[in-house]
């Protein structure tokens, strides 16, 4: 039988337990349990017993862990990476001549479908558990297909739909089953193989950059998008191997009745802890957005191509020490606190350093403050998820998901607002040194929502107790 702990997957619903003895979750610990398990067709009687792998270790826990950090790797460190990609295009044919705002809408578009489409995944495998794996592999294949395809493309418009919404769907297809598994396979050291996995996004956002930029100088864009295809059939077709479930599932009859779609007793939507936290969560990815994908294209009318992106390596990699520090503050002291002052500290550095940043130090030492702040913000959520579900802690995956909703429509609505700023801004000045190549606008936009985060912090702070309670 499955502790209360892993009852609080989203599968739980289609997973069905006996109510015979079974070994306790501190056995697991060190030892395989033994499950009980009855299918669908025969309720009430054991048609099999099956041994389950160890929690919190072993070499299938630990493989899981390693092959979601491959995925996490692949997945977001090349997504956070389009800022090289978008410098190129700007600078060079067949793209040169097109909008500069349609451009930049590729990288958004891309992240905010990976991180949407995690809620509907969500409701799809609860009902349909058995999908997990397969949609993996279609994902895999739409993402390197997508990739593939955009490398013959000489459209502006077929660039979204290929390396924006394609690669975005099949990118979202392949990494959420990750996260949804967690749970299954950590309990004590679930922040551990958390840290572990997450870490991926940050080490590809370094690495990447300097990876990319070499290729396009070296075989071009097109050459390079195949490249990257090739990369990621084989690297995350092997991942995928690592990714199985602990516990198994139920098999349906043909006919048989399954969970609804989308649940009917959502509670987490009730508290109004959730709502506040969805809007600083907003701002604060309306902030952080324009900074990854404009960060290179200033730093290179500064400097160099190679210094943008070494700027935007180190924006990429401070983001993962952020994580950690302030997912390590969060277990320490109130959460509200944390988000109150790092989105301050954000609001300042954008205001002042990236403002006045006519220097390649200046621009270094803000992509390390804001990418520490700012990069590290959502680290805070998974404690607020789990305030937000209240006395059904079983939906807390269910509002995380939620919140990468909301950050999903603020990668997208945060880069297009900038774009426009941008494009406003080349042909007025702020005078003297403040808001350099017509930046000025955007680096105000930027620092005024990490201030409205930081204002927004104070709701989560008052009803934070509320939520505890309720």
């Amino acid at each position: 039988m499955a502790t209360p702990t892993e009852s609080n997957s989203i599968y739980s619903e289609a997973i069905e337990m006996s109510s015979g003895p079974a070994t306790p979750r501190s056995a697991m610990g060190s030892e395989a349990g033994m499950l009980h398990t009855t299918g669908a067709s025969e309720p009430n009687a054991f048609s099999n017993v099956q041994q389950l792998p160890p929690v919190d270790g072993g070499r299938q826990a630990w493989t899981f862990c390693f092959a979601s950090f491959i995925l996490e790797t692949l997945v977001w460190g090349f997504g956070f990476s389009y800022g090289i990609f978008q410098g190129y295009y700007t600078s060079h044919p067949p793209f040169n001549d097109k909008s500069q705002l349609a451009i930049a809408a590729i990288g958004p578009t891309t992240l905010a479908i990976q991180y949407g489409e995690g809620i509907i995944l969500s409701f799809l495998y609860a009902r349909y558990p058995e999908l997990l794996n397969p949609m993996m592999w279609v994902g895999l294949a739409l993402a390197t297909l997508s990739l593939l395809v955009s490398s013959f493309v000489s459209s502006v418009e077929l660039l979204i739909l290929l390396q924006g919404v394609g690669l975005g769907i099949g990118s979202g297809m392949l990494y959420w089953p990750t996260m949804f598994l967690i749970p299954d396979w950590f309990v004590r050291r679930r922040g551990l193989a958390g840290g572990i996995i997450f870490a991926g996004s940050g080490i590809g956002g370094f690495v990447f950059p300097f990876i990319v930029n070499g290729l396009l100088e070296a075989v071009q864009f097109r050459w390079t998008l195949r490249i990257w295809a090739a990369i990621m059939a084989v690297f995350g077709g092997l991942a995928i191997f690592g990714i199985r479930r602990r516990i198994p599932v139920t098999k349906y009859r043909p006919g048989q009745p399954r969970p609804q779609f989308i649940p009917r007793n959502m509670q987490f939507l009730k508290s109004p802890i959730f709502w506040y936290f969805s809007l600083a969560y907003l701002f604060q990815a309306m902030s952080y957005f324009p900074v990854s994908l404009y960060i290179a294209v200033f730093t290179a009318m500064l400097s160099t191509p190679l210094s943008a992106t070494i700027v935007l390596s180190l924006f990429n990699s401070s983001g993962v020490v952020g994580q950690i520090l302030i997912g390590w503050l969060t277990d320490r002291m109130p959460y509200p606190r944390i988000m109150f002052v790092s989105a301050l500290a954000s609001s300042v550095a954008a205001f002042l350093l990236w403002g006045f940043a006519d220097t390649l130090g200046r621009v270094y030492a803000f992509a390390v403050v804001f990418g520490c702040l700012s990069g590290g913000f959502s680290s805070v959520a998974f404690a607020v998820s789990t305030d937000s579900a209240g006395a059904n802690p079983e939906q807390s995956s269910m509002a995380m998901s939620a919140f990468t909703v909301v950050k999903g429509f603020a990668a997208i609505l945060g880069p297009v607002l900038s774009g426009i700023l941008l494009e406003a801004g080349k042909s007025s000045t702020f005078g003297g040194s403040y808001g350099k190549f017509g930046f000025g606008a955007v680096e105000i936009f930027v620092g005024s929502c990490a201030a409205a985060t930081s204002i927004s912090s104070l709701a989560v702070a008052a009803t934070r107790p509320r939520a505890r309670v309720g």
